[in-house]
């Protein structure tokens, strides 16, 4: 709900349309979007196709000039859109563009531009030996890059058409690199625009079970039987790599434990309600913006109020404020709940304050 209402309000002003294609949920989502959002196109799947299967049945609905592959698990600040529609129009080289992507504590997610893992540099990434694996373009420099994360991806709809759209042998993981190397294979250019910034609470949309494991390294072998001829000749050496990988991937537990803080703050130009009051049980120390920068604020939740307060801001903030171990959630505009996420690998936290 938070990622739809973020994106209609970015989306103000730009002819465009919201295509939510759901992979069989077993929870409310479907009722939710119908209340909420009665014009957004909804498509409900009688099964989970997987990530490249439902965005690709959105996608054949779709009618406009652009395309963004988006995950609900996001929040996009008021001029995303905008920025990156014309930063496409003016480069007529553009395969993908895609934005900074920070995590709910505000840091940056380091995915959000890579090189090609050929089989060499993921190997030595498994050694954690990082520096080919990410690009060493600047979080909020501009420029080109070799793989975008699927999180979030804007391109021409007929050009994600010649390239032949998200591979659907892919279930879910390796579909964004692949779909990056199509386009740099096609002779388009994908680019990295650090000035704009989505929030992806990344651990919301999976769990680090062996369910992820498998699918996980079953994507990059794919990956490798399709774009690097030699696979094949080594394929034995390569299938060993990826299963020493999966047996040697660390084995993150899903925690949902709030953080413990000494101080929540209520951070917008209306007072808090009582309703949400009596949910925290502690005292909310009620401050402005603008008033942030003025005090010491640190071990510290701050709640921020979507409906005084832009997103892009609401980032800005956080990304000063998470070397001193805050955390952060975020009441939406029209909702009675507040979005969170202390630990990027962890799911995230929900507080609903009508129960």
């Amino acid at each position: 709900m938070q990622c739809i209402s973020s994106t209609e309000k970015a989306l103000q002003g730009i002819p465009s349309e919201i295509i939510v294609v759901d992979n069989h949920s077993q929870d409310e989502s479907c009722q939710w979007v119908k209340t909420h959002f009665p014009k957004v196109r909804l498509i409900q799947n009688k099964e989970n196709l997987g990530f490249s299967k439902g965005n690709n049945v959105g996608v054949k609905i779709a009618k406009g000039k652009y395309l963004c592959l988006l995950n609900p698990d996001t929040i996009v600040g008021e001029g995303v859109f905008s920025h990156l529609i014309r930063f496409a129009d003016e480069h007529p080289d553009l395969g993908i563009v895609a934005p900074q992507l920070i995590d709910g504590t505000g840091k940056f997610l380091p995915e959000s531009k890579r090189n090609i893992p050929t089989p060499k540099i993921a190997f030595q990434k498994l050694l954690k030996i990082n520096k080919n694996y990410y690009s060493n373009l600047a979080e909020e420099a501009t420029g080109k890059v070799d793989v975008l994360v699927g999180a979030f991806m804007l391109m021409q709809k007929a050009r994600y058409e010649e390239v032949g759209m998200l591979d659907e042998d892919y279930f879910m993981y390796g579909e964004d690199i692949d779909l990056s190397y199509k386009f740099l294979k096609a002779g388009y250019q994908n680019y990295y625009v650090g000035s704009q910034k989505v929030l992806h609470y990344k651990g919301e949309s999976t769990l680090k079970d062996k369910k992820y494991r498998e699918r996980f390294y079953g994507a990059m072998d794919i990956f490798y039987q399709k774009h690097f001829q030699r696979a094949r000749i080594l394929n034995p050496l390569i299938k060993l790599l990826l299963q020493l990988a999966k047996f040697l991937h660390p084995k993150t537990p899903c925690k949902n434990e709030i953080s413990s803080c000494e101080k929540i703050y209520w951070v917008s130009e209306y007072p808090i309600s009582e309703k949400i009051s009596n949910k925290l049980k502690e005292k909310v120390i009620h401050i402005s913006k603008d008033e942030i920068d003025k005090l010491e604020i640190k071990k510290s939740q701050l709640i921020f109020d979507a409906k005084s307060m832009e997103y892009q801001e609401i980032f800005s903030i956080m990304t000063n404020l998470k070397i001193n171990q805050n955390y952060f959630r975020i009441k939406p505009v029209n909702f009675n709940f507040t979005v969170g996420s202390d630990d990027s690998k962890s799911q995230g936290i929900v507080l609903n304050f009508d129960c």
